[in-house]
């Protein structure tokens, strides 16, 4: 089974997406699942995992109503309110369905670059183990030593790293973000998407060649049975086309062995979100 690990789905609104600015101009409209549809089907992927775009629980219900009409839809990564006292309800509403695979809040636009190690924050994240949900970190690369600390203290979870926490590919620069990544890659609860890439290089000027120290470091980290193909689509049309996108890591690996080929682009997925990969779905 093929699987895009991570991609949104949302009907624009500009007081809901406020983090699209001007400069994102090609992203404010809807993106749905008939659109996404064809473009996964034109390479041979079997389903996606749609990951939260909103931080509210209306729009986490509205991907779930989206995986019941939609079969390729194979897992849902939402937003719940961690440092709520309100948190276990939500998730026990939520894990009723079958897709609810993980959960996801915006760190990476918290004004404490720490917001992550907070009390109430680490509470909710103490929860997600109860519930077989793993949790996706969407970083900045200085965000990467208090997520260290984070799923250390956290070793039974099951963390995954979107977008290897956007290097700067665009500046060529690799260093902490690299030393960064190899610790946080120590610890074995914690996989990573090779997504995101092409927004982080120079949208206009960018090459394959650009992003192949950053797939390197990512291989050498987390090896191959941690990684997990993802577009990141629609944010990836900002640089980029779906097909694109996608073939820029699918290039990359096939010096690799069909096995680790198969892994990375859908079994890793697959096995790290509990997808059910006998289960019929439709393209």
């Amino acid at each position: 089974m093929r699987i895009d690990s991570h991609q949104h789905f949302w009907r624009y609104s500009p007081t809901e997406h406020t983090w699209m600015t001007d400069e994102m101009a090609a992203l404010k409209r809807d993106f749905l699942p008939q659109d996404l549809q064809p473009l996964l089907a034109n390479l041979h992927f079997d389903g996606c995992i749609a990951v939260q775009a909103h931080q509210s629980i209306e729009e986490t219900r509205w991907l779930l109503e989206l995986a019941d009409i939609f079969s390729f839809i194979r897992g849902v990564v939402g937003w719940v309110d961690l440092c709520s006292l309100e948190l276990p309800g939500q998730l026990e509403r939520f894990t009723e369905h079958a897709r609810f695979v993980g959960v996801r809040h915006v760190l990476q636009d918290e004004p404490d670059d720490e917001f992550m190690l907070r009390p109430a924050f680490r509470r909710g994240i103490a929860q997600l183990r109860d519930f077989n949900l793993a949790y996706d970190l969407l970083l900045f690369p200085r965000h990467l030593r208090a997520a260290v600390r984070l799923v250390e203290e956290f070793s039974d979870q099951h963390f995954v790293l979107d977008h290897l926490a956007k290097p700067r590919i665009a500046e060529k620069s690799l260093s902490p973000w690299r030393e960064d990544l190899q610790k946080l890659a120590s610890f074995q609860n914690v996989s990573c998407k090779l997504s995101g890439m092409v927004t982080e290089a120079n949208w206009d000027h960018w090459r394959p060649q650009d992003f192949r120290p950053y797939l390197d470091i990512a291989v050498d980290a987390f090896g191959t049975d941690r990684l997990m193909i993802g577009s990141d689509w629609p944010v990836c049309a900002l640089s980029s086309d779906y097909p694109t996108t996608m073939q820029l890591v699918m290039n990359y690996l096939q010096s690799f062995s069909q096995s680790e080929q198969s892994a990375i682009v859908g079994g890793n997925c697959a096995h790290f979100y509990g997808i059910d990969v006998s289960a019929k779905h439709t393209i």
